[in-house]
């Protein structure tokens, strides 16, 4: 497990494509810095970093931030020109993907060197933060602890007569929010009946009837980090078609969360679960990819698709999520997320996921 600094991490990592690299993303300031704000400039090298952020901030971040030097916004490209000179910097380096078109004409017209807007700050940044340490493991079980006691919580509430796909949304989402969680993971998913055959469906006013299933795909935050599980469970009982599209997705999930280990390409992983159900004569109605890293992101590397390029490493986090969905019928998914191990993976997720009949 890898517990140095990512910003020491990403200051080794300067020098072989760049002399400074320029951060302002909200979530990656974070994870560099351990503070949690809606603005400042992160500015490294490769061997020091500096954090310059205004007067809204100052005092927080003179008290929190340990990891680099935090600078008073006075005059930010003057600021970030004079340490461009101090270090004698050449090319200065921004994350393409995260920096706006007037952000970067900003940056060629005011900032005295060359301005690098290729992919490999982005690339380096994705591969730092793909490996967990033990902190960002510890806040995504806390996370997962939460939502699995919503989970707990929700299957007594969905025999309340009458419940919709809405009630059960914000029922999750105040339960997770009133029990420690510091925002939701993404915005939950609750559908029942034939709605289920969706797999990002929007929850809206249907009522849960006997015989429906009831999906739930949400997670909860803590520290930054997200959990991320889904659980198809039957309200009253199902017919024996449900039963055995269940069935097919919880073994092809079982397979592939057998499969998981150090080294198996992620294309690979998908292929596990895909044959299983293709195997069952489901495989078009299975569309999309098995899974995705998680972190302080809810998608980030790696992801588990046909097409995807990426290899497993150990420490990395990867949901294992498959599913079967019949138009105008229903759909079943079930998802758990692990942490890649050199001979396997520890599961984070510990709600049951046998069929569950309410």
């Amino acid at each position: 497990m890898c517990d140095l600094s990512p910003l020491y991490m990403l200051m080794s990592e300067i020098g072989t494509f760049t002399d400074c690299a320029v951060i302002t993303d909200d979530t990656d300031r974070r994870y560099f810095t351990g503070m949690r704000s809606s603005a400042g400039t992160l500015v490294v090298f490769g061997d020091a970093a500096y954090l310059i952020i205004d007067g809204r901030y100052i005092e927080k971040a003179r008290k929190t931030v340990t990891s680099c030097e935090v600078i008073l916004q006075k005059k930010l490209y003057e600021q970030i020109n004079e340490l461009i000179e101090k270090h004698e910097v050449v090319k200065v380096s921004v994350d393409a993907s995260k920096t706006t078109v007037s952000q970067l004409n900003n940056y060629l017209e005011k900032l005295p060197c060359e301005v690098d807007s290729s992919d490999e700050l982005a690339d380096t940044i994705r591969s730092i933060r793909s490996i967990k340490r033990g902190e960002e493991i510890e806040s995504m079980i806390a996370a997962q602890r939460i939502a699995e006691k919503a989970f707990d919580h929700i299957l007594e509430y969905i025999k309340i007569p009458g419940v919709t796909e809405k009630m059960i949304q914000l029922e999750l989402d105040n339960y997770m929010l009133l029990n420690g969680a510091e925002a939701l993971s993404f915005d939950t998913i609750a559908l029942t009946g034939k709605n289920t055959s969706m797999p990002h469906g929007v929850p809206g006013y249907d009522t849960v009837k006997s015989g429906d299933f009831v999906l739930m795909d949400y997670g909860a935050v803590v520290n930054g980090y997200h959990s991320d599980m889904t659980r198809t469970v039957c309200f009253g009982e199902p017919t024996e078609e449900m039963r055995t599209v269940y069935d097919t997705v919880l073994k092809a999930q079982l397979a592939a969360l057998d499969a998981v280990k150090e080294g198996i390409k992620a294309s690979e992983l998908d292929a596990v679960a895909r044959k299983m159900i293709t195997d069952a004569g489901y495989g078009q109605c299975f569309g999309h990819s098995l899974g995705h890293g998680v972190g302080m992101d809810i998608h980030e590397l790696p992801f588990a698709s046909p097409v995807s390029e990426d290899i497993l490493q150990a420490d990395m986090v990867v949901t294992v999520e498959p599913g079967i969905y019949l138009p105008e019928k229903f759909g079943v998914r079930i998802e758990d997320f692990v942490v890649v191990r050199e001979d396997g993976c520890f599961n984070m997720t510990e709600s049951p996921k046998e069929l569950i009949v309410i």
